[in-house]
């Protein structure tokens, strides 16, 4: 009888999809910080963190570190969620449309599904 490893499944396109978001968040982020930081400081700042995010979320699901995992996908839930909320409550916050308005209207929603997934996929692959 050979031992098998447990197949990631599921948790490559999980571990995929955070990998894009934190090469394309980080890149852009910056980018924007050092190219035109007057335009929207506060926007810009909160794409350069969520790219940090999601950079401690791909480390953390490569490594199988799923604590960490499982609390940096809830920071980011709830970072989306308020920033989200503060974008249809005071839309004067942010000067330009950021990732997060309106919860990521304008990216299809992925910055709020993300997340979610990320944690859905978490809770099975703990069974």
């Amino acid at each position: 009888m050979t031992n098998h490893r447990r197949g990631f499944g599921s948790g490559n396109i999980v571990v995929a999809l955070y990998a894009v978001f934190a090469l394309s968040a980080t890149v852009r982020a910056s980018y924007q910080i050092f190219r035109k930081f007057e335009e929207a400081p506060l926007a810009y700042s909160l794409s350069l963190l969520a790219g940090l995010v999601y950079i401690l979320a791909t480390v953390a699901l490569v490594r199988r570190k799923f604590w960490l995992a499982r609390l940096t996908l809830y920071f980011e839930l709830v970072g989306v969620v308020i920033v989200g909320a503060l974008s249809i409550a005071m839309p004067n916050i942010f000067s330009h449309p950021t990732v997060w308005s309106n919860f990521g209207i304008g990216y299809g929603f992925i910055p709020l599904v993300l997340p979610i997934f990320g944690l859905w996929w978490l809770r099975r692959a703990k069974k």
